[in-house]
């Protein structure tokens, strides 16, 4: 037993001294974290360079555009053909992909060799050998009959400008064929299937085995997203967020980058890792000073790096008691099968004393143990050099994604991966040492690179597809220049309906006049009270306003919520603890406890708004204080004076009951009665509108038109008094509220609705109302949107076919997010969280649709808008009688002042609709707060001049 255990203590003795001989002499590749951390530095740093458009033409990773822009989604179908050209033998594949829910496919392979005089020849005997090789596959599988697309995987780096097309830069590996550098590879296929008469293949895509490898295993796994091959060559690909992409047009969605990272290091940055060993190899390579990242990992390499190592320790005397022999001093006797037998576990030792007795070397024991921890330190150097590149990619991909951790899947193919004891172990340790924060997985690709390109032209297919029915469903979004100048005539044509005694009462453009008969001159002063109710929100506010030198308006305000039940509800409530004598009585008739029977008609939206005004009038001490005031009331109203005004009809989602056809001054003047703790002086009722154009009124002179674009919409000009056929007198000019929202709800613009505009106003709370304002206001976008969005979903465009219950919920879309998700500043990434915030859990492609129907709804609502708003100015420039018209807009509301795109559509509109109108757009400041007190101040100015 002793004897055992003195045995045991020798040989563990002798291993060790082996082992410390050949890392003293090896120190040189021997990496330690810190070295792998400042590769994967050094790798991130040539990665931005490569993606650069000034900074590519330097790189060394040349970053490669793919044109694979999806990733599989489980929806593909079909019968495929691919060829795979780039490793030790030519593939020919068909791949039959099943669209049964499963993610089920089929593969049937042939292998034919690559003989050296054709991979060392010229290219039309190449591209001839590929065709032939399909051509015998075809008639193997009894398919020469039928027409099939066919990928293309092509494991050279090649420069693409789409999918079926790549021009060769330069050969790698032991391929050197003659006359294909620099020419297109998809051609010269092409040219050699067409030798064939008797085959139809139309080549689709041309993918590399990275790309490919990453396809196939995406489809087994969708958070596959980086594909990398270790094998005869090494190479890496990931999906790339496209704004980063300098090389390919646009900024949309990602695509996959090809690194060609064998190349890493041909401008010297790995220097001073390269080791004496390392530049003999390269010398004596088929491209010397090319690919020397690739010459220090892949399997082509690795054995003739060992025996470069052994050659040399031979000759200073370290092993085989310092005898050389033939086979060791002949290039390629070693090669990476020969150090994978060498490293296994167990028989290790042995199979490395049968290798070199082969090489004629006669080892000692001690010369095996030396010689297996060679091709170790060889191997494990590959496997950390590929951890750290492989790394950077991980931290670009997270830092991409704004992400603290991320969980992704590497798909991983090639022989050094598959075939090597130790290589795969050691690779997933260091690549999770120094990425902590990524939680990885490694797939290993089971049908290989062949699959992954039917798999690219599987995709390709069901993208168009797809494409060709997101077209259809927006088509009827995009508006042609005739379409929009038909629009503009309607427009024109509903104005003068309005406009005329005999035709206002049928006319869907009301053309109300407002009785505001002048623009602000600058003498107005004073302070004034402004009431502004459109929205969900109500503001009071008190306006001070200078004139002479030191004109200016001040402004103080104070907003109130308008609650739901108030916007919608009763517009009678019961104030005081009475019960009704009828209980199915809806008057609020109540019994006191004297038994005095009262009648209580108060209404609760009037209330509302005195108790907000009291509210305010108490924050500014000026309860006292008998104040002008007046009152945007931003609803349609047909007025008898400046202060009299009928409410024609609730629109913006407002529907309290008891109000329409009824003076709103008269229920505000009765409302302020009943609560009997203070009194104003309303001078006038004014539309938001028309206080939008007074307030750039009173800094432009010019100005003599108003437009809202927001919640609602509508627009307001200076008329001729001889024009306007429903007020009496011919004299100077009216300001007209034109309530342009209706134009439309008598079917003269039904050929531009859509189904989903159809859907969103008999989903609204007037049916059948307000149209044009439905297809163009903040107010309903959102909802249109969402309709598109349902719609897209049911045909298996979106959301994996997907509808959550969020998506069902009418109103989750608002018009906002239209405004931050077609933000030209928004990344993809941040439109995903937007969508996640709204319950929908989207895919980068879904990101892109939803941005795409987004931008045709919005821009056809300012489309549609610039159409009615040209209608306006052509009028303008016709009631003055000028060839040509300058003027100015004064615009309002959000969906002109946040959404991205919006003004700019519309002033494009405007400027080729009107072409001899030249129209200036100013932004109001507070047109209806400002607007409604400078109203208010002209009226009273023109109230004493008159009186004067």
């Amino acid at each position: 037993m002793f004897a055992v255990h003195l045995l045991a203590f020798h040989f563990t003795k002798l291993k060790e001294d082996q082992i410390k001989k050949v890392d003293r002499y090896l120190y040189h590749m021997r990496l330690s974290d810190d070295v792998l951390l400042d590769v994967m530095a050094r790798f991130q740093a040539e990665m931005v360079k490569g993606l650069g458009r000034d900074t590519n033409p330097t790189a060394t990773v040349k970053m490669l555009p793919s044109f694979v822009r999806s990733l599989p989604d489980g929806s593909e179908k079909g019968d495929f053909l691919a060829v795979d050209l780039g490793g030790s033998q030519f593939r020919a594949h068909q791949v039959k992909v099943f669209d049964d829910g499963k993610q089920s496919s089929q593969l049937e392979s042939k292998f034919y060799p690559t003989p050296k005089e054709v991979i060392q020849g010229n290219g039309a005997e190449l591209f001839d050998y590929v065709a032939d090789c399909l051509l015998d596959f075809m008639e193997t599988k009894n398919l020469k009959h039928k027409k099939l697309p066919l990928g293309f995987t092509f494991s050279f780096p090649c420069k693409q400008n789409k999918l079926e097309e790549g021009v060769l830069l330069a050969w790698t590996k032991h391929f050197k064929v003659r006359g294909v550098q620099d020419t297109d590879v998809v051609s010269s296929l092409r040219k050699a299937l067409q030798k064939h008469k008797d085959i139809d293949v139309n080549v689709l895509a041309l993918v590399n085995d990275t790309v490919g490898t990453m396809m196939t295993c995406g489809y087994d796994d969708q958070r596959c997203e980086v594909g990398l091959i270790i094998g005869t060559g090494t190479n890496a690909c990931y999906m790339e967020e496209m704004r980063h992409i300098d090389l390919v047009e646009g900024d949309e969605g990602r695509m996959c980058i090809n690194t060609e990272w064998g190349a890493f290091g041909d401008d010297g940055a790995l220097d001073d890792l390269r080791t004496e060993f390392d530049r003999e190899l390269d010398l004596g390579s088929l491209n010397p000073g090319k690919q020397l990242f690739e010459k220090m990992i892949s399997s082509l390499y690795l054995g003739e790096l060992v025996r470069l190592i052994l050659l040399k320790m031979t000759k200073e005397g370290l092993l085989f008691n310092g005898k050389v022999s033939t086979a060791l001093l002949t290039k390629g006797k070693i090669e990476m099968k020969h150090v994978s037998a060498m490293e296994k576990y167990k028989e290790g030792l042995s199979n490395t004393k049968e290798i070199l007795t082969e090489l004629n070397l006669f080892p000692s024991e001690e010369d095996c143990i030396a010689v297996q921890h060679v091709c170790t330190i060889v191997s494990f150097r590959s496997a950390n050099l590929c951890a750290a590149a492989l790394a950077a990619i991980l931290t670009r991909l997270r830092e991409n994604k704004k992400l603290l951790r991320m969980r992704t899947t590497v798909g991983i193919d090639g022989g050094l991966y598959k075939t090597h004891p130790q290589y795969a172990k050691r690779l997933h340790k260091v690549v999770r040492r120094l990425v902590p924060n990524c939680d990885v997985r490694f797939l290993l690709s089971v049908s290989g690179s062949g699959k992954g390109a039917a798999m690219v032209t599987a995709v390709a297919y069901r993208l168009a597809a797809q494409r060709k029915q997101i077209d259809a469903t927006l088509a009827p979004f995009l508006l042609s220049l005739e379409t929009l100048r038909e629009v503009k005539n309607k427009m024109r044509t509903e104005l003068e309906y309005g406009l005329k005694r005999e035709t206002q009462a049928s006319a869907t453009v009301k053309m109300l006049p407002t009785y505001v008969c002048g623009t602000p001159d600058g003498t107005e002063k004073g302070k004034f009270l402004a009431l502004d109710l459109g929205g969900t929100n109500f503001r009071v506010l008190l306006v001070k306003i200078r004139s002479g030198r030191r004109r200016s308006v001040q402004m103080y305000n104070k907003i109130f919520a308008i609650p739901l039940e108030i916007m919608q509800g009763t517009g009678e409530e019961v104030t005081s603890n009475e019960c009704l004598t009828d209980p199915t009585d809806p008057r609020p008739i109540a019994w006191d406890y004297c038994g005095i029977y009262m009648l209580f008609l108060s209404f609760q939206l009037f209330d509302h708004i005195v108790q907000c005004i009291a509210d305010f009038l108490e924050y500014m001490g000026i309860k006292g204080a008998r104040l002008p005031l007046g009152f945007t009331f931003s609803f349609p109203c047909r007025q008898a004076s400046i202060d009299k005004g009928t409410l024609v009809g609730w629109t913006k989602g407002f529907k309290a009951t008891d109000c329409e056809g009824e003076d709103v001054v008269d229920m505000l003047r009765e409302a302020i009665r009943r609560r009997n703790e203070f009194d104003l002086d309303i001078v006038a009722v004014v539309n938001d509108t028309v206080g939008t154009m007074m307030t750039c009124g009173y800094e432009d002179p010019n100005c003599e038109i108003g437009l809202i674009a927001g919640t609602g919409s509508n627009v307001c000009y200076m008329e001729d008094m001889k024009n306007i056929e429903i007020v009496e007198g011919n004299e100077g000019k009216m300001c007209i509220n034109t309530e342009w929202g209706g134009f439309g709800d008598n079917g003269c613009i039904d050929n531009i609705r859509t189904k989903y505009d159809k859907e969103v106003d008999e989903g609204s709370l007037n049916p059948g109302k307000q149209r044009y304002e439905k297809m163009t206001s903040g107010m309903y976008l959102g909802e249109i949107v969402r309709q598109i969005l349902i719609d897209l979903t049911k045909q298996g465009l979106l959301f994996r076919g997907q509808i959550s219950e969020s998506l069902r919920k009418r109103g989750i879309f608002e018009t906002k997010f239209l405004s931050q998700i077609e933000s030209d500043r928004l990344a993809l990434l941040q439109v995903r969280r937007i969508l996640q915030q709204l319950g929908l859990d989207s895919t980068c492609e879904d990101s892109i649709i939803v941005k795409e129907v987004c931008g045709a709804v919005s821009k056809r609502a300012a489309q549609l808008c610039g159409a009615g708003l040209a209608a306006i100015v052509e009028k303008k420039r016709e009631n003055q009688g000028v060839e040509h018209l300058q003027i100015t807009v004064g615009v309002d509301g959000t969906l002109y002042k946040l959404h991205p795109h919006f003004s700019r559509v519309l002033r494009e509109t405007v400027k080729e609709l009107a072409p001899q109108c030249d129209v200036t757009f100013m932004l109001s400041e507070d047109g209806s707060g400002k607007g409604a007190a400078l109203i208010t101040a002209v009226a009273k100015r023109l109230h004493n001049v008159g009186q004067k």
